[in-house]
């Protein structure tokens, strides 16, 4: 059962952002066990797993390719929590965030892996995001606006 449970929790996490013991929960109660948030906790800690930088759900340690849906979703939670403002120059885009939250929204932005995006470069509390042409980066600035419920 144990190991049933662990393989179960594994192909969960690398499926969905799960970021909470509760949402590991639910989702084993829905296919068929049903686990103690103690013996969630044990399962976490065996598996090694560890919380993700941009959005703070659960990851196999050294995990960085994660599926395109699982990144863009991480991508519009981080852009929601942390993007201030953005401006366009050209085919740059400089975004502002608190102090601290400019490296977790780079690197959602990156593990993205946009069309729009060749890559950034992250400080403190700012971000330039480099997009492929003038184009691409007002299609990128809008998206993340939008993310960011603007």
């Amino acid at each position: 059962m144990k190991a049933r449970r662990q393989s179960l929790i594994l192909e969960l996490v690398d499926r969905e952002a799960l970021h909470s013991q509760e949402q590991l929960k639910r989702r084993l109660r829905q296919r068929g066990i049903n686990a103690t948030q103690a013996t969630i906790s044990r399962d976490i800690k065996q598996l090694g797993l560890v919380k993700r930088a941009g959005d703070g759900a659960y990851q196999r340690p050294g995990a960085d390719a994660t599926s395109p849906e699982t990144a863009r979703t991480a991508l519009e939670r981080a852009a929601a929590e942390f993007l201030r403002r953005a401006d366009r120059v050209q085919q740059l885009i400089v975004i502002r965030t608190g102090i601290g939250q400019a490296q977790p929204l780079a690197l959602a932005i990156d593990r993205a892996r946009l069309s729009e995006a060749v890559g950034t470069i992250a400080g403190d509390d700012t971000i330039l995001v480099v997009a492929r042409d003038a184009k691409r980066a007002a299609t990128l600035l809008r998206r993340l606006e939008t993310y960011a419920g603007r």
